[in-house]
């Protein structure tokens, strides 16, 4: 290619660029796209997100150590940090609805419901949180201990009788 050819190509290239800076700023100015939690993502807005948050989390897994034997104490701490922080959310055993949870979007997991595969994932989230998803970053008030503590309960939760989960929460 000569000279003149890739300048003519670099500056296509970095008018393409430009326009799409500037159409982007233009949209995010024009107030279009409607940021309310009571407004659904458009389909590619939600796939774009769902990708993003899926790729950053798996991409920050391999430096966290799974917790191998959740014991019956770190289930119980587990349940009763659960109790205090989670259930307005992600809903328990003897929860199955909350104010809070139905103006919330993205909707939160019914954790008392789905089974939570991978620890370190669940460890990641709790601590980290989940920008624009109501999901706090935990780690700023619980220790690493503590979060495993809740991941621990939150896999053995998922059909867990009502009785069980009241008797988790009883004092010593």
């Amino acid at each position: 290619m000569t000279k003149p050819a890739v300048f003519g190509a670099a500056l296509a290239v970095g008018a393409v660029l430009l326009l799409s800076a500037l159409g982007a700023a233009l949209f995010v100015e024009s107030g279009l796209y409607n940021i309310g939690a009571d407004d659904h993502h458009t389909k590619p807005v939600l796939a774009l997100i769902v990708q993003l948050r899926d790729r950053s989390i798996e991409s920050r897994l391999s430096s966290i150590e799974p917790q191998l034997a959740a014991t019956p104490e770190m289930i119980k701490a587990g349940a009763k940090y659960y109790a205090s922080l989670c259930v307005g959310c992600h809903l328990a055993p003897t929860v199955s609805k909350s104010d809070l949870r139905a103006g919330l979007y993205p909707h939160p997991p019914n954790l008392a419901q789905e089974d939570i595969q991978e620890s370190r994932r669940a460890f990641w989230i709790i601590k980290h949180g989940i920008k624009m998803s109501a999901m706090p970053a935990w780690g700023k008030t619980l220790d690493d201990a503590a979060i495993w503590d809740v991941v621990a309960f939150v896999r053995k939760m998922p059909g867990m009788p009502e009785e069980d989960y009241r008797q988790l929460l009883q004092p010593p």
